[in-house]
């Protein structure tokens, strides 16, 4: 691990050091920005450095905004005024036992990492992946599916300025809208006016959702993950700005909800347990588009409000 963490600061020096200077300035202030940046991540690495597997945070494509910038434009999920239901209530789980390991990657009903680039759409990504993992574990191909739709027709959300995953969810329950490919309703990264299919037309409706608060029992959370899928979940990202790799386990809080992702698996093997979550904001940012949040804890809020869908 400690050759892990030596790689990847070197990486953050030398290897992003190259690369940003390819990262097209956005923001105000792109130079302030950028030294705030530097500053910010000496301080998030020398606070925890003695853990082990501990995260690691360094230069990437937003260091050339300020946090408030950031969180502007990609920490765009809002809360929702659906409730959500204990734990207690998932009668359907059963006391099955949890592998050391699990990954829906591994079953190959997961697609690749997506970019939502500069729409704050990230409630719509999370949902439109989860639908489409959730299709695939029901034995049918493994399709990407149209993100656009959602952010144009999902009329009690805000497109590219916000949304809520359960709000997304309880309209594709209500309509039974069906999402059709991605190739015939392409990402425009942009609100744009809803295009209408026919009952006819192929695509991907679901039957039902669940949304659950899973803070304290993150091995139920777990179970729901094996038994239905992958999970969307909120999370305070802010810190994720800085984000390279290692284990996210400090600089996030519950109770601060502000992104949308999708838990695909997890990892108890090592000394620190952690979650597996896939983000949308292209495969260069942490691991190959993936981070890894401390199992326990509920670090960053992950298991308050979760979500599986069924088709």
């Amino acid at each position: 691990m400690e050759l892990l963490r030596f790689w990847l600061l070197c990486c953050c020096c030398c290897c992003c050091g190259a690369d940003a200077t390819r990262i097209p300035p956005r923001g105000r202030h792109p130079p302030a920005a950028f030294r705030e940046s530097l500053h910010r991540h000496r301080y998030l690495n020398s606070l925890f450095s003695h853990e082990n597997s501990t995260a690691i945070y360094g230069i990437n494509q937003f260091s050339y905004l300020f946090p408030e910038e950031f969180k502007a434009i990609y920490l765009r999920s809002k809360p929702s005024r659906f409730p959500r239901f204990p734990a207690e209530e998932q009668t359907f789980i059963s006391n099955i036992s949890l592998p050391l390991r699990f990954d829906w990657r591994d079953k190959h009903v997961v697609t690749s990492v997506r970019n939502q680039q500069t729409c704050g759409g990230c409630w719509a990504f999370s949902v439109v992946s989860a639908v489409e993992s959730a299709y695939a574990i029901k034995g049918q191909p493994l399709e990407v599916l149209s993100v656009q739709q959602v952010i144009d027709c999902s009329y009690n959300n805000y497109g590219c300025n916000g949304g809520s995953t359960l709000n997304a969810l309880y309209w594709l329950n209500k309509t039974q809208v069906k999402v059709v490919s991605d190739s015939e309703y392409p990402f425009k990264a942009q609100n744009g006016l809803c295009h209408y299919f026919s009952c006819s037309h192929s695509g991907v409706s679901i039957k039902d959702y669940s949304a659950y608060d899973f803070s304290g029992q993150e091995d139920e959370m777990a179970k729901t993950l094996l038994t239905l899928g992958p999970l969307i979940v909120i999370v305070d990202a802010v810190s994720w700005q800085d984000y390279l790799g290692g284990i996210i386990q400090h600089h996030c809080s519950s109770g601060e909800a502000n992104h949308a992702v999708l838990v695909t698996g997890f990892d108890k093997t090592g000394s620190t347990p952690y979650w597996i979550v896939r983000n949308s904001w292209g495969s260069a940012w942490g691991i190959d588009g993936y981070a890894l949040v401390k199992m326990g804890g509920n670090i960053c809020g992950i298991a308050d409000s979760v979500s599986a869908v069924f088709v």
